[in-house]
């Protein structure tokens, strides 16, 4: 049981230092990445009339699709970010620790993505509804 207790307590204490250690620009640079994908996505899921991402995987029958669908649209920033945590363990830590690396990843980018892709959805169709309101016509490409 010893043996279990060190190693989460090495876990926990080794990602808390990596925001202030070597690469810790990347704390900011994934969840603005994501961000602006999730801000395009939203954009997307307005246009195509889908309801909101979170939203949707969390309620609806097809939830698994829309799971993908972000998984797929954020896959670069979870690559790079594993790509920058494994050069960040073998540079700090002279080691490789992969759910720490899962971990890491998913928090910097798969999170910020979930809540800002449904907002972002919301905010688009609002613009959306103004611009046919006010006599605009929306556009009809697609980012």
């Amino acid at each position: 049981m010893s043996h279990l207790y060190d190693i989460t307590v090495r876990f926990w204490e080794e990602l808390i230092a990596r925001p202030s250690g070597t690469l810790g620009f990347r704390f900011i640079i994934q969840p603005v990445m994501a961000s602006l994908l999730a801000i395009r996505d939203g954009y997307r899921d307005a246009s195509r009339g889908h309801t909101a991402y979170f939203w949707a995987v969390l309620t609806q029958e097809n939830r698994s699709e829309r799971l993908r669908e972000g998984i797929l649209a954020v896959s670069r920033v979870l690559i790079l970010g594993c790509v920058a945590d494994a050069i960040y363990q073998f540079v700090e830590l002279k080691g490789f620790r992969p759910l720490q690396m899962i971990a890491i990843a998913l928090l910097l980018a798969f999170i910020p993505y979930l809540f800002v892709r449904g907002p972002a959805n919301r905010i688009a169709r609002w613009l959306m509804t103004r611009r046919c309101e006010s006599g605009q016509v929306p556009p009809l490409r697609h980012l």
